[in-house]
């Protein structure tokens, strides 16, 4: 995508346009994140349209709780930055649309409490999901698959949750952004998004076999929940995804 106009800033503008540092600018081109399109002779840096564009994306996923080698991976895609974008935004609105219910639920508690009323847990808890998919697993494969996975994820440190969901946060983006690109299912590219897929199923199910029926089943749950959609962007985005697994599934585990 082309970027109009030639206009450049300087480093100390863009700092104070994003609510950063130049330090932190300078950082992030020492990691490779994000070069200035030029260098004067005085060594200041600056910024064209394009740079802009990629600091966004970098900001964006920074509050969406990536880590910077994080972020590397997923600015490393081959895609189109607005496709990207349209990613993220599907992302920050299912973040705002559970920090609404969460906001909504603590107002209704606030007033109930105010009024000497009787707190209902279905109107608490509205929003604070932390086992949302728990019904849909023992249903499916059963409560000890579930009592595994949960006791893989409660014997994780802090720091090595936050690396998990760095990751899933990273692998969910880049399978917004390759629909929205256009890629095929069977695409080189969307078959190492599916190895990746499965590969963070078997660690969230515990280190255990991830087999054919499991992996095409949650595969058409994408598709068949809108609540597991979401994660993907939509129903569109999560038919891509469950097409592409079922072409990996056909491949290596049938």
């Amino acid at each position: 995508m082309r970027i109009s106009g030639n206009r450049e800033w300087s480093i100390q503008d863009i700092a104070r346009a994003a609510g950063t540092t130049s330090r932190t600018l300078r950082h992030y081109q020492s990691l490779g994140l994000l070069q200035p399109s030029r260098t004067g002779r005085n060594g200041y840096r600056y910024y064209d349209g394009a740079c802009l564009l990629r600091l966004q994306r970098i900001l964006l996923l920074r509050d969406l709780g990536l880590g910077l080698d994080e972020i590397g991976k997923v600015l490393q895609g081959r895609t189109d930055p607005v496709a990207a974008l349209r990613g993220h935004l599907e992302v920050l609105l299912g973040e705002r649309s559970r920090l609404e219910r969460r906001i909504a639920a603590v107002r209704k508690t606030i007033d109930t409490a105010e009024r000497g009323g009787e707190h209902m847990p279905e109107e608490m808890f509205d929003g604070f999901d932390h086992t949302q998919y728990k019904d849909e697993v023992e249903q499916r494969w059963g409560k000890e698959a579930y009592a595994k996975g949960d006791a893989w994820w409660r014997g994780l440190s802090k720091d090595e949750r936050q690396a998990w969901l760095e990751r899933s946060k990273a692998l969910q983006l880049e399978w917004i952004a390759a629909a929205g690109s256009g890629t095929a299912p069977d695409s080189d590219a969307a078959q190492e998004l599916a190895r990746r897929q499965f590969d963070w199923l078997a660690s969230a199910n515990g280190g255990q076999e991830v087999p054919y029926g499991y992996f095409t089943g949650l595969a058409e749950m994408y598709v068949a929940d809108p609540r597991f959609g979401a994660n993907y962007g939509g129903e569109d985005g999560a038919r891509f995804v469950r097409d592409a697994m079922q072409v990996y599934a056909d491949r290596h585990l049938a």
